[in-house]
């Protein structure tokens, strides 16, 4: 089938969001996400949602421009409050983005599922994918990781407030000023830590730039309580799926703790940004970061030329 010439970004690849070019200097970025309840709070859970869903936008290069709200709901069984606290967080999340809420669609469904359907743009010469980091890169990742672990501690009752309040901030927490000082920096690859975890976004990067990518585990962020869950077991099974997918293309030093292993692959909800980025633009961007509300950000490893399409680890 014939491709469209304007798609500069579609389902051939697995990239963060779709790129359509409308002019010369304008360029549609389109992604939809949703899923269910990650936190007990439904405020929390609508901002939580809401932050993943426009992070793809962000991830691209892009900003976000409208979102539209997909819902499903049990109306009949559950009181319209809880409803009204979930599309009222996303709402609050839209908001920050400076992108504007128009629409969406409703259904009624046993489970309650919130996301959103979101545009954004970019100009087709300056987006980003996951599929041009080169050889020489510096890899930056932007927040810690272990959200997965702790939500599946915070499911078993596990979680004290604290800890909860600081995932929840974390997740709630948009990647717009992330994506701003990569803007001004500049990058060549970038892509967002979320469901297939740290190894398997990254692995994602390494194929489809044709490049072999080492990491550093000693230091990759990652949240403190976050290690002691895990070594308690409390390892969601998208983990060890993730590391399933991952193990014919990763090799790991055998110094290398498990537990740490588990977290990489831990499916991040509204993750950070993972950012290919020049040697020499590596330290700048790293002070642009933190200087823009992105402390965790920390140069995890590099790109190489060696054994593309795997990942390194030691």
């Amino acid at each position: 089938m014939e491709k469209d010439p304007n798609i500069l970004v579609g389902i051939d690849v697995s990239d963060d969001a779709g790129i359509y070019k409308l002019t010369d200097d304008i360029a549609l970025i389109q992604t939809l996400d949703f899923f269910t309840p990650i936190v007990n709070d439904p405020f929390d859970f609508g901002r939580i949602a809401a932050a993943n869903a426009l992070s793809d936008v962000y991830a691209m290069g892009g900003r976000p421009l409208t979102a539209m709200n997909i819902v499903c709901f049990p109306i009949k069984d559950m009181d319209k409050s809880v409803l009204r606290a979930i599309l009222q967080g996303g709402l609050g999340i839209i908001k920050k983005a400076n992108a504007a809420m128009i629409g969406g669609h409703s259904v009624e469904d046993p489970e309650i599922k919130y996301g959103l359907s979101v545009t954004g743009i970019v100009h087709p010469k300056k987006f980003l994918t996951n599929a041009n980091a080169r050889p020489g890169d510096l890899l930056i990742l932007t927040k810690p990781l272990g959200t997965g672990i702790l939500a599946t501690a915070l499911k078993a009752g596990e979680l004290d407030k604290d800890t909860t309040k600081q995932i929840t901030e974390l997740m709630a927490t948009l990647n717009k000023d992330a994506a701003e000082a990569v803007a001004e920096v500049g990058a060549n690859a970038c892509t967002d830590i979320t469901g297939f975890g740290l190894l398997g976004h990254g692995l994602e990067m390494a194929k489809a730039s044709n490049v072999g990518i080492k990491i550093d585990t000693r230091k990759v962020p990652v949240i403190h309580e976050a290690k002691t869950f895990a070594s308690m077991g409390l390892v969601p099974g998208g983990s060890y799926t993730n590391q399933r997918f991952c193990s014919k293309h990763l090799e790991v030093d055998s110094s290398v703790d498990p537990i740490l292993l588990d977290i990489m692959s831990d499916p991040q909800t509204s993750g950070g940004l993972l950012i290919s980025v020049p040697k020499d633009k590596a330290p700048s961007l790293v002070q642009k970061l933190t200087e823009r509300n992105t402390p965790a950000a920390s140069i995890i490893g590099e790109v190489v030329k060696e054994a593309p399409g795997t990942i390194q680890c030691y």
